[in-house]
């Protein structure tokens, strides 16, 4: 009996040995047919492929042929390389065998790192909350990032001194805008529950070439990848145009459906601390309203409402967003508290269920506690992330030498 097994496994070895050189054979035919011409691109993809792992994906943004000099074209000199087990290659060339590669090379196609956008507002004091914020989307997201902070003239300088210091992350970029609102309504608009609060609402009208963004407070903190939440986009149907979380689980302790003077979302309205926006759609999109049977597109909507609703309004432009969304409910997409986790969901007790199962992905620590000890744990979290020394390890490793 062992020897029959001894002699499947032979052959089982020969029928193996066999197809690898039948494909071996194949992938050289392919390579003397393609000339070499034409495959660079996907070459660094299947190098890409050969590094792996989380370094090799944040680093996609910016790496190529141009990053790698010679990686595309290693393959081609068979006789360094032809069929040799990757730890038998040589140290100058890099990778996985390039048997397999030659093959990745017809196989795979490179597809475009994805950009995610993310938008913040800071005025004041606000600095260092923004910079922590910043700090914990670049700790754990994965894809490129580009950043747009709209700020008061005097925080710009403040905010390259610190960002140019970041330039070793090549997944990360930022731009810096002036707080800017339309000219005839300037003043009243700035003044609008708090200074600059209501830039959030011009965002699409000011960043016409973005199509998508995620905008946060400037007291948002990242607990999971930006990636997840940016992923939320693919679930929007065809009539949603932004996601935001409900502004109370509870409705016996909700604050919309207690005191509003104005319609809101759904039954206790919805916090715009978080806001995902697909605002290629929002330009395009004709809004049912109150003021008039048109409907009026966003940057036409804006104003009337304000007018009409100035003296029932509380919290400002996230009311405004609660009215637009009253009366076009099919536009919102509604994701769950632990996505925008704020005091609110455990001053009264524990009120958010899917952060209590899954836990919690974001963490919005409104009436100012990071700053008091009447929250605890919304301090630790903050201060951790604010400590440099912290992030410092963080957002170095493994990317760049500690100093």
């Amino acid at each position: 009996m062992r020897r029959y097994l001894r002699v499947v496994v032979l052959c089982l070895a020969c029928g193996f040995c066999s197809l690898l050189y039948a494909f071996s054979q194949l992938a050289v035919s392919l390579e003397e047919g393609a000339g070499g011409g034409g495959g660079k691109p996907q070459a660094a993809a299947a190098s890409w492929l050969g590094g792996g792992g989380r370094g090799a994906a944040r680093g996609a943004g910016s790496a190529g042929p141009a990053a790698h000099p010679g990686r595309s074209d290693r393959c081609k000199d068979f006789s360094l390389c032809y069929w040799n087990p990757y730890w038998m290659l040589p140290s100058d060339v890099c990778g996985m065998n390039c048997f397999w590669e030659a093959a990745f090379r017809y196989s795979v196609k490179a597809q475009p790192v994805e950009r995610m956008h993310l938008a913040v507002v800071a005025c004041g004091e606000r600095l260092e909350e923004t910079v922590t914020m910043l700090k914990s989307a670049l700790i754990f997201s994965i894809k490129p990032l580009q950043v747009h902070i709209f700020a008061e003239d005097q925080l710009h300088d403040s905010f390259k001194g610190i960002l140019d210091n970041w330039s070793f992350l090549q997944t990360f970029n930022y731009s810096l805008y002036p707080i800017t609102f339309p000219s005839e309504n300037a003043a009243e608009w700035k003044k609008l529950f708090k200074p600059c609060a209501s830039q959030r609402l011009f965002l699409p009208l000011i960043l016409k070439d973005v199509d998508s963004l995620l905008y946060v407070d400037t007291d948002i903190l990242f607990l999971r990848p930006i990636d997840d939440i940016w992923s939320l986009l693919k679930k929007f149907n065809s009539t949603q145009i932004a996601a935001m979380a409900p502004e109370h689980e509870e409705p016996r302790i909700g604050w919309y459906n207690r005191f509003a003077r104005h319609p809101y979302y759904g039954k206790t309205g919805v916090n715009s601390g978080v806001m995902l926006m697909n605002m290629t759609r929002m330009r395009r999109k004709y809004f049912k309203n109150d003021m008039t049977a048109v409907r009026l597109r966003w940057g036409d909507i804006l104003m009337p409402l304000l007018k009409k609703y100035k003296l029932n309004i509380t919290w400002g432009d996230q009311d405004l967003l609660n009215i637009v969304f009253f009366h076009n409910p099919e536009s919102l997409f509604v994701f769950p508290c632990q996505w925008n986790y704020r005091p609110d969901h455990c001053i009264y007790g524990s009120n958010c269920r899917e952060a209590e199962e899954e836990g919690i992905f974001i963490l919005h620590g409104n009436r100012g506690v990071y700053h008091d000890d009447k929250q605890p744990a919304f301090r630790a979290v903050y201060e951790a992330l604010r400590n440099p020394f912290t992030t410092h390890h963080a957002l170095c490793q493994p990317r760049c030498p500690l100093g």
